[in-house]
């Protein structure tokens, strides 16, 4: 089946999709955006999303495009014309259309809109996925990773290195040798007593809604979260270590450059965040027990 992309007011096929020549988020890099899940056709903590769209938008001071209201009916159009179950949408805004100068003028700009949907495969539970491999690397970013923005480039550049040597992710590292992020994730470790351990949002690091609905599950399940930067040697030492995204859900991190993290298989309290992080998906998609007959892709 033929993808379908909304851009600027219009259906199309996502082969033919087109923005201007002159958009800033091309020219510039001059927009946001935001990736949502999808279970069983239903958003998942969609307002958490719009919250954190509008920060992103008010920093960037790009005007909101249309209410909350008719963005939802976008996304919703289009996770229908491409017929997904379980996936992701993905959204953007940029400034707009112009003649390019690094000086704008919000006035005269009407910003732009793009949203696709695609699908992707959610697990049933935490015994369906097995560990991944990292690697570390300098943190290169801009200082303004706490805006979504669509300015990727050295996450780019991380997330491929890390493909090139067979590792899933790239972690990276700040000058004094602390742990940010990843290059499209949130990173967190399991210490010795069993706490949470991940980077406070303060320090530099983007404000993940998956990494802030994980963080409300844990404590209901009375695990212990301590948000304070931990080393690379910490989390090779650390008794399970793994990463939080959209795309991502929960997974678990087996290896950390040479490293192996703890057995080398996901670790009890990864596996129950998962699982949590499942049933939670579940419930706010329509399944009232927090279990659903599993549609894949």
């Amino acid at each position: 089946m033929s993808r379908i992309a909304y851009v600027n007011g219009r259906y199309s096929a996502h082969s033919r999709a087109s923005v201007h020549i002159d958009d800033r988020a091309h020219t510039f890099a001059d927009g946001v955006y935001e990736v949502i899940l999808v279970v069983n056709r239903h958003m998942i903590d969609l307002e958490d999303h719009f919250r954190r769209l509008d920060r992103s938008l008010c920093e960037l001071d790009i005007p909101r495009p249309m209410t909350g209201r008719v963005l939802t009916h976008i996304m919703n159009r289009t996770i229908h014309l491409n017929r997904v179950v379980d996936g992701i949408v993905y959204l953007q805004i940029s400034r707009g259309a112009a003649p390019r100068n690094h000086v704008f003028d919000n006035a005269s700009l009407t910003p732009g809109v793009v949203c696709t949907a695609r699908r992707l495969d959610v697990p049933a539970t935490s015994r369906d996925v097995s560990g991944v491999e990292v690697i570390t690397l300098p943190d290169t970013r801009w200082t303004r990773v706490d805006i979504k923005s669509v300015s990727l480039l050295p996450n780019v550049l991380a997330r491929t290195r890390a493909a090139g040597r067979g590792a899933y992710e790239a972690w990276l590292v700040d000058g004094e040798g602390f742990v940010t992020e990843c290059a499209a994730s949130n990173a967190w470790i399991v210490d010795s007593s069993g706490r949470l351990v991940t980077r406070p949002v303060a320090d530099g690091i983007l404000r993940g809604i998956t990494r802030e609905r994980l963080m409300t599950l844990a404590r209901e399940l009375s695990i212990e979260v301590v948000e304070r930067p931990f080393s690379v040697a910490e989390a090779k030492q650390a008794r399970e270590a793994f990463l939080t995204s959209t795309t991502s859900l929960v997974k678990a991190v087996s290896r950390i450059d040479e490293t192996v993290v703890g057995n080398g298989h996901p670790g009890h309290v990864t596996c129950r965040l998962l699982d949590a992080y499942l049933d939670f998906a579940r419930h706010q998609a329509g399944f009232p027990d927090g279990h659903s007959r599993v549609v894949l892709g």
